[in-house]
């Protein structure tokens, strides 16, 4: 770039953040627009690729949630006709064949968006998944899809790294939290102002309760390794049958106290975690008053997976009526709607910013669509 342009570049940024629309129906000040909820974890397709289409989820949506992210899931569940006959799994559990990182979703789920009217594009946050957090070259994969489809993405995520049943099912390399192509991946989002939303299992599947946590330490280390990376910890560690570990609570705590980590926030999405969390009354005011006490540091998701109807999405939503009343309204309210719109209407801002300065540094990228 020549020096005159390197002069303007700042301006010409700014002029077009002065024009980056913002959702109609959501704010970040407090005000409640009337829905319900922004979900911060769902799935528009499944492990087969398949899912709904984008106005039908709208319509789900309807006048209970505000904003979603929207992804695919990055693995593709192989049909091998060997193992299971004609009967096509559309599930990790359905057969013993293994996963495969389907990169094709990112540009399936930037068609799904770039089909909507403007108004419709501002109730979504667009995340990037489909790619090998065990590649050196997983960054460049994003940095490929963030400048194919300017004006769409705005975090990464839902990706995996340990995850009981799934983990060992992938082709390839086993991922793992101490691969510096994951802090290559975390460097860009930093960079470029992209939310991650990581799933992490804390252990390992019907573990030894009175054992520390083996992934505990290793994901602390990431964490702190990335203190400018705005970084989700998906369902706080737990899974379906990972439960949560001795003094979950507490550990939950040690990292929501840190001044280090600062950028860690966690979602509380899906059912099974909504079933530890009501396990009992005790459970529910442990998890409550911890929200209560860190209230811009949690987010509600549903972690539906192309549901069919309104009733399945809100599953997970309908699951906390017991914990929504041990919230104050502030932590209520952020949790359900505030922090999201805090969070994401940052990432559009920082995304946006950062693809028109690779549009000005590189010639023949076009800049994100006002």
């Amino acid at each position: 770039m020549n020096r005159h342009l390197r002069k303007i570049a700042p301006l010409l940024v700014g002029s077009f953040l002065a024009l980056v629309p913002r959702a109609s129906s959501q704010n970040g000040s407090g005000t409640d627009s009337g829905y319900d909820f922004n979900d911060s974890h769902f799935h528009l397709t499944n492990y087969v690729q398949e899912g709904i289409p984008i106005r039908e989820f709208l319509k789900i949506m309807g006048t209970t949630t505000g904003r979603s992210v929207l992804f695919g899931i990055p693995l593709q569940q192989q049909w091998s006709y060997r193992i299971s006959g004609d009967n096509a799994p559309t599930y990790y559990l359905h057969t013993d064949a293994p996963l495969y990182y389907y990169s094709f979703t990112d540009a399936h789920i930037a068609t799904a968006y770039l089909s909507l009217s403007g108004q419709e594009q501002a109730r979504f946050d667009p995340m990037i998944t489909g790619f090998n957090p065990t590649d050196m070259y997983a960054a460049d994969h994003i940095r490929r899809v963030l400048r194919t489809f300017p004006g769409v993405f705005c975090g990464i995520g839902e990706f995996t790294i340990h995850k009981e049943f799934v983990s060992f099912k992938v082709a390839g390399e086993v991922a793992s939290l101490l691969d510096p192509a994951l802090d290559r991946i975390l460097d860009l989002a930093e960079e470029a102002g992209l939310v991650v939303l990581i799933h992490n299992d804390v252990d390992i599947p019907f573990a030894d309760p009175e054992k520390p946590p083996p992934y505990l330490d290793q994901m602390r280390a990431v964490l702190r390794r990335h203190p400018g990376t705005t970084i989700i910890w998906a369902h706080t560690g737990v899974g379906r049958v990972v439960r949560p570990v001795k003094h979950h609570a507490a550990m939950l705590e040690d990292i929501l106290k840190d001044s280090g980590m600062r950028h860690v926030m966690f979602d509380i999405s899906w059912d099974e975690v909504a079933k530890y969390v009501n396990a009992s009354p005790e459970s529910r005011k442990v998890i409550g008053d911890l929200i209560n006490r860190y209230p811009d540091r949690i987010l509600f998701g549903t972690d539906s997976v192309a549901p069919k109807d309104q009733t399945e999405y809100q599953k997970t939503y309908r699951l906390y009526d017991t914990l929504w009343p041990l919230l104050t309204m502030e932590a209520s309210f952020k949790v359900r709607k505030g922090n999201y719109e805090r969070i994401f209407d940052e990432a559009r801002r920082r995304v946006r910013a950062w693809e028109t300065n690779q549009a000005l540094l590189s010639p023949g990228i076009s800049p994100p669509a006002r």
